[in-house]
Parts: structure tokens; C-alpha cells; sequence
């Protein structure tokens, strides 16, 4: 059983490590929506199971002295993410809030209007699929911070499982 005091500093290396990831995904998120560098935007996202996976390997090795249960890989990942979204949530928020201006939401309603033959093939009428871009044109900077926190918080619980299994070493 883990004891209090290393449940401690399991958290406090988290949160460092998680302002590591959330300048990783800020640098992300720049890239995709400000400065249209979509590609390395993208490739930084897909670098964050890699980057958390090597923080827990230097957590292991430096820390804990090379060993490192599985439920403890998975809780320092967990963590990282939890700490991560939060703080990136933060960002979004004030970039959805003070320089966005709607851009954001433009650029999606553009695209499912584009899909709109697809979406129809699958089933999806007209009219819903206008309900849904009105929907996401009226949401608010706090809404659109607060969905992506909960999707990164969704895939870091998902993520976090394999990179715990990689990482752990007794």
C-alpha cells in the first residue's frame, strides 16, 4: 500500500511535469489555431502519450530508484493529465476569451458544412445538422475551455493505462 507521504510526492512530480505538458500543448494549440501550422500542431498533440511516458521513466529511475509498480505508473499518468488539463483549460479559456472572436467555432461550423453530404449519407438530417452548428456557434468561451478539458481528462485516463504498463518495472 502506498504510503501518505509518497502519494505526496508522486502528486508534487506530477505537477511539475504537467506544466511541462500543458506548455506542450499550448505550443500545440498555437500551432493549430493561430498560426496555421496544423501539421506540427498535430504532431505535438500525438508526442503526448511519448512525452508523459518518458517523464514517468525519469520518475522511476530518479526518484523511486528504478522501480515503479504498474498502479503507480498509472496514477503519476493520471495525474499528469488531470494537472495538465486543468492549467491547459486555463489557456484556452483566456484565448477563447480575449483573441479568439469567434474564429474557432467559425472554422468548424465551416467544416461540418463542407461534411454536410457526408453527415447525410449517414443518416443525419439537414435540419439537425443546423441545429448542431447553431449549437456550437452560441457556446461560450468557459463551455468550449470546459469541453476540452473533459476530453483531455477522458483520453488521459484512456492513455494513461499503456503507458503505465510500458513504464512500470519492479
Amino acid at each position: 500500500m502506498i504510503k501518505i507521504e509518497e502519494f505526496m510526492q508522486l502528486k508534487a512530480f506530477a505537477r511539475v511535469d504537467a506544466l511541462m505538458l500543458t506548455a506542450l500543448w499550448t505550443v500545440s494549440f498555437i500551432c493549430v489555431t493561430m498560426i496555421g501550422a496544423g501539421v506540427v500542431g498535430n504532431l505535438l498533440a500525438m508526442a503526448t502519450p511519448f512525452f508523459i511516458g518518458w517523464r514517468t521513466c525519469l520518475f522511476r529511475n530518479n526518484v523511486l530508484s528504478g522501480h515503479i509498480s504498474m498502479r503507480r505508473a498509472y496514477a503519476y499518468s493520471l495525474y499528469n493529465f488531470i494537472y495538465a488539463s486543468l492549467a491547459f483549460a486555463l489557456v484556452q479559456f483566456l484565448y477563447f476569451r480575449f483573441m479568439d472572436n469567434g474564429g474557432f467555432a467559425g472554422v468548424l461550423t465551416d467544416t461540418m458544412k463542407t461534411m454536410a453530404p457526408v453527415y447525410e449519407q449517414n443518416g443525419i438530417s439537414r435540419a439537425e445538422l443546423k441545429q448542431n452548428i447553431d449549437m456550437l456557434a452560441q457556446l461560450t468561451p468557459i463551455q468550449w475551455s470546459f469541453v476540452f478539458m473533459l476530453q483531455n481528462f477522458f483520453l488521459g485516463a484512456l492513455a494513461s493505462l499503456p503507458i503505465a504498463i510500458v513504464c512500470r518495472r519492479k
